[in-house]
């Protein structure tokens, strides 16, 4: 089993995200965690099946969204280098890394045949080193990219040496992604800000840990939200801890924690949920292989 989590760049128009959606819903597969962001002007979906179903369901899903999205006429505040824009495999269950990196690869080159696209691998299915970092390969947005291809530089790895209208697709393999969110008992965002620069990997923190500090304004107190990227290296707990000692050194408390989204089997061991003050989860909607074994409602 394997997951795919195709990010594409429409967020607003009802009609288009309805059309993706349903062309992502193919046989075999189950659609979860649908999530469209209008301010963004993006949607997220995750798509979980056998590898040949989910990347035929995302092909169908790439090819609605290449067909309906203009990229020269896109708007919103999130990164972006085309209409279908992030396309991440996953392994769930009984599949190693390296065969989701060549389902990754194959389905980059069907892209890159089918639908005529520029294709930029990252992460585990990268062919060079400086196009392992997704924030790298979607350097400039589509605007930049477009302009640097067309002077020759930062050409895609397959399909055609020109960005058009539907932009360019990154497409990666990589260990499951578990969004943490640790909140302080501080109304400012100054500490988590500096706990956030402490643990992310980038300045020397936690490995596979990308994090940013800020105020939660539902709640009013300042959270430090983190993506750890390879729970083998980072895992929940561990995050939790490094937070919870980098704010006692500041005179600050944790209050609790939150997990967003679907995350793996082995992103909780046994005691976790505890030890780290998890609040709001709920197994039975956010913990994959529990959505792979439950019975289809049809939604």
């Amino acid at each position: 089993m394997v997951a795919a989590v195709p990010n594409l760049s429409e967020g607003r128009r009802a009609s288009v995200i309805e059309a993706i959606v349903s062309a992502l819903r193919g046989p075999g597969v189950r659609v979860v965690g649908v999530h469209a962001d209008p301010d963004h002007n993006r949607l997220d979906a995750t798509v979980l099946g056998a590898p040949d179903e989910v990347a035929e369901a995302v092909f169908a899903g790439a090819a609605v969204a290449v067909e309906l999205i203009d990229m020269e006429a896109h708007r919103g505040a999130h990164p972006r280098i085309g209409a279908v824009d992030v396309v991440p495999f996953v392994p769930i269950r009984a599949i190693q890394m390296e065969d989701v990196i060549g389902l990754a690869r194959g389905f980059g080159e069907r892209l890159a045949a089918e639908l005529d696209l520029p294709v930029y691998l990252y992460e585990r299915a990268a062919l060079r080193e400086d196009r392992r970092s997704l924030a790298a390969v979607r350097a400039g947005q589509f605007e930049g990219l477009r302009a640097a291809v067309a002077r020759g530089e930062r050409l895609p790895d397959l399909g055609p040496p020109v960005i058009g209208r539907a932009g360019a697709v990154a497409v990666g393999a990589r260990p499951p992604l578990v969004a943490f969110n640790v909140y302080l008992d501080d109304p400012d965002d100054a500490v988590a800000r500096g706990i956030a620069a402490a643990v992310r990997t980038a300045t020397g923190g936690l490995p596979a840990v990308r994090a940013i500090g800020f105020v939660a304004n539902a709640r009013g107190i300042a959270t430090v939200s983190m993506n750890l990227l390879d729970i083998g290296q980072t895992s929940v707990r561990s995050a939790f801890d490094e937070v919870t000692r980098l704010a006692s050194e500041r005179g600050v408390e944790v209050i609790d924690s939150e997990i967003v989204g679907l995350v793996p089997a082995a992103a909780l061991a046994p005691g976790d949920a505890e030890h780290v003050r998890l609040v709001g989860f709920d197994p039975d909607r956010q913990v994959i292989e529990r959505l792979l074994d439950r019975p289809s409602d049809g939604g």
